[in-house]
This record gives structure tokens, sequence and C-alpha cells, in this order.
């Protein structure tokens, strides 16, 4: 639903943009993919501002590249608290649905040619739907239940570094760093395998932050011939240090391959595949423990392969330095440590001024 409503608006932002084409200020390949942030820097003294909403729904669940049913899960998968008092063999609440919905802010300014300054701030709405089994074996069905959180997300601030700056051709390097806003004590009331209704600190996914000052690196290059663009970019962050709840989030890797096609100069289509690579978790919440998926570290690594079909529109004439774009991803290929659940699709829609 949050998609429709995001592509709907999308086309009537175009039908403001599309009409002010006549003089040609901007070309609309001049930027990647919505979805790809830090592809671009700035000319000593320019500003951008930027906001970005992205839609993510996950369903159905995985172990490698193979589905698996909330039944097998319930009935096979191993608990890792077994043993610890009141946890029985096997997973006994099982994920089916979750909805991320990411609302990012993001800021832009060169201090000089050679380098451009950025800084970008999120804020998060989860939900995840979930089942639970009666007992602790057997197939059983007790009921549903879902958790829900929302709030400020982790900060990132960066720099980018000009190596190459040429008409047909951009390179830069990125450096940052992670600052832990979001939260890592997230809770909500769940539905237990013996019928009860505790409210508990939330699993890993349904946090808000690391909890950790993680560095972030990258290298990001694009060119362009008459109405062919290209680019690419990498993309890690890195985790050394383990947060005040005594663990740290896996390293983060992610990288991007695009091409364009300027149709006209306020307008371009876009082809993107995308290849990220996340780890388990080192270390372990104490607080975080239960008969479910999502509370296991060792549970969260995965490797996604995606393709993402994007559309660019730059504004002209009054609307010079305005850029509308919109990015719809789903994943070719997905190998999780799992259980867990697998990614349908992405939908993420931005609008920037530079000035």
């Amino acid at each position: 639903m949050n998609q429709l409503r995001f592509g709907g608006a999308l086309l009537c932002a175009a039908a403001v943009l599309l009409p002010a084409a006549a003089s040609a200020d901007h070309r609309a390949d001049d930027h990647a993919p919505i979805g790809v942030m830090g592809d671009h820097f700035h000319a000593k003294g320019e500003w951008m501002f930027s906001y970005r909403f992205m839609s993510m729904t996950m369903q159905d669940n995985g172990i490698g590249t193979s589905d698996i049913g909330p039944d097998e899960i319930a009935t096979t998968a191993p608990n890792p608290f077994f043993g610890t008092p009141g946890q029985p063999p096997t997973l006994r609440v099982v994920p089916i649905e979750m909805t991320m919905d990411m609302h990012m802010l993001g800021f832009m300014y060169a201090p000089s040619d050679r380098v451009t300054l950025m800084a970008m701030v999120n804020y998060l709405d989860n939900d995840m739907d979930h089942l639970t089994y009666q007992g602790g074996m057997g197939s059983n069905l007790l009921g549903g239940f879902t958790t829900r959180t929302s709030g400020w997300g982790d900060t990132r601030v960066s720099a980018l570094f000009a190596l190459i700056d040429r008409p047909d051709f951009r390179l830069h390097a990125i450096a940052g760093l992670s600052l832990p806003t979001g939260s890592t004590t997230e809770e909500a009331t769940i539905l237990t395998p013996m019928n009860m209704r505790p409210t508990v600190r939330t699993p890993y996914p349904m946090q808000l932050g690391s909890g950790s000052y993680d560095p972030i690196t990258g290298l990001s290059v694009a060119g362009r011939k008459a109405r062919l663009g290209w680019g690419a970019q990498w993309n890690s962050v890195f985790r050394l240090a383990d947060n005040d709840e005594d663990y740290r989030l896996g390293h983060q890797h992610e990288i991007s391959g695009w091409l364009s096609w300027l149709f006209s100069e306020p307008l371009s289509i876009s082809l993107r595949l995308t290849h990220k690579d996340r780890g388990n978790l080192r270390g372990r919440d104490p607080a975080i423990m239960g008969p479910v998926q999502t509370a296991d570290p060792e549970r969260q690594g995965f490797e996604r392969t995606e393709i993402g079909i994007g559309l660019n529109l730059a504004g002209q004439d009054r609307l010079a330095g305005w850029r509308l774009g919109i990015e719809w991803q789903t994943p070719i290929r997905e190998k999780l440590d799992g259980p867990q659940l697998q990614v349908d699709s992405s939908l993420t829609v931005g609008l920037q001024k530079s000035f």
C-alpha cells in the first residue's frame, strides 16, 4: 500500500517537473539511481538537501537458498537457547512478514571543489507479524501477534573526496562514520507458546540502531557517453566494537553497478544490479532470548543480489536544481543464514534540491 501511494505521488510530481523542459539546465542522469547514496560531489559552496522514503517488504522464510514453511521451522529448527529453563527444543515463534519504512533526510555541502561533506539521518517504522505454536512441540497453532518499533535510527556523516572530475567521468572516495543515535533497547508485547503475553526487549531486526560507532568506507565512479550513462559504487560499514548490550552487528558490504539511458534532458531510466553481504552478530544481548529465529545472533547474516529499475526527473528553468527519483528493487538470489524472512521488494522515492 505504501509503495502504491508513493508511486502515485511520483506521477503527480512528474507532471510538475516535465512541462518545464523547454530549456535544458541539468541532465536527469547527472545522478545515480535514487537508491544509491553519496554517488556525486559538488562544486565549492554548493548545498544539497534531500528526502527519501524507502519501503521494504519481507515475507516467507528461507534457509540458504531454499524456502521453509512455518510448520517445518516450528518442529525442526533448533532453538539455540534450549537448555535454559523454559526454552523448548525448537523455534516455536515464527515471523511470517515484516514491513520496514524509512524516512531519510540528507544534507551535502562542498567546502571545496575536491571535498563534499554529507550527513544523513533517518526515521524508522518497523512491523513484524508472527505465528506462535502451542507448547514445546507439535504443529498446533496457538495464535498470532505483531510487534512494532519506531524512532530515529543511526546517523551517518561522511566526506566525499573527488579524485577525477570530468564532464564524462567522475571518481571519488568515501570515508565516514555511523553514529549510534538509534535505540537498541526497544520493547514490545509478544504471545509465548505458553499463552502468556509479556513485554520483552524485541529481537535484533526490530531494534533501531547498532549501538556502536562504525567506520564507513567506499568508492564511487560514474561516466557517460551521449545518452548512455553508467556507474558503480562500493560501500562498507565495519562493526569494530561491542555496544552497551554486549554485541556488535555484522560487517555490511554492498557493491552496485548501473546503466542509464537519457530520453531527454529532464528524463532518464536506469537498470541497477546490487550485491549485499551482511555478517552475523558477534556477542549477544542477554535481554534478548526466546524460541524465535530473530533472537539468534547466528541467524542474521545473508548474501543478496538484487535488480532495480529506476527513473530520474530533473527540473528545468524555474525548477532547476530540483530532482525526483524512484527505484524499485527485488532480489534475484538470496542466501540466508536462516531461517530468515526473505525480501520481497523495496521501493525508494526521493526528492533533492541543490543550490
